[in-house]
């Protein structure tokens, strides 16, 4: 049966060593950094990186347009599909008329089912080449998270591995205090000389 008694290693005892008051604090730093600073740091980095990921979405609504455009060229049975955005789409060529009157065509991902001669929405650059559509909100909330969840897992990660060599450095220098002790008690213990 082992009997604990809170706090030995803070309070006055002949058996406590400088190590063990050492890794008593250790322990309530790391308390709070894990409870405290891991989540402050990871909700500083999600909410940075939702800034970051809303200015580069508002770049993009800016510098692109959409187009209602017909598809044109070969049907779908005969090309490629590829999955994007949980849905699956393939390259096709489309054709839209531009507000002057001008004739335009470039090659684009339209969704898979789309059959010649059907109006897809495409997004345009500034160029006029084929781009994906600017980040949703749903994207950049979910890019957030995911970056503020990745920063905190990896500050409580450092500041556990912070601990443990912490807590071995002190173990070996606990373990080095005590033979220096037992060196100078056992002569009177076993009667033998050192």
């Amino acid at each position: 049966m082992r009997t604990g008694v809170r706090g030995w290693r803070v309070r006055r005892n002949p058996l406590r060593r400088r190590s063990d008051v050492v890794e008593a604090w250790t322990v309530l730093v790391v308390a709070i950094l894990l409870v405290v600073g891991a989540p402050l740091l990871g909700a500083a980095t999600g909410w940075w990186s939702h800034q970051q990921a809303r200015a580069v979405a508002a770049e993009q609504r800016a510098e692109r347009h959409r187009v209602s455009a017909e598809v044109v060229g070969r049907t779908p049975d005969t090309l490629p599909s590829v999955q994007t955005g949980g849905q699956h789409s393939y390259r096709a060529t489309v054709h839209w008329s531009t507000p002057d009157g001008t004739d335009r065509s470039t090659s684009a991902r339209v969704p898979a089912g789309t059959r010649h001669g059907d109006r897809v929405d495409v997004w345009l650059d500034s160029r006029g080449r084929s781009v994906p559509p600017p980040t949703d909100p749903s994207a950049i909330w979910q890019h957030s998270v995911t970056i503020g969840v990745c920063t905190t897992l990896g500050t409580a990660l450092t500041v556990l591995l912070a601990h443990c060599a912490v807590r071995k450095v002190a173990l070996r220098r606990r373990m080095a205090e005590w033979d220096r002790d037992w060196a100078l008690t056992e002569p009177q213990w076993t009667h033998r000389r050192a």
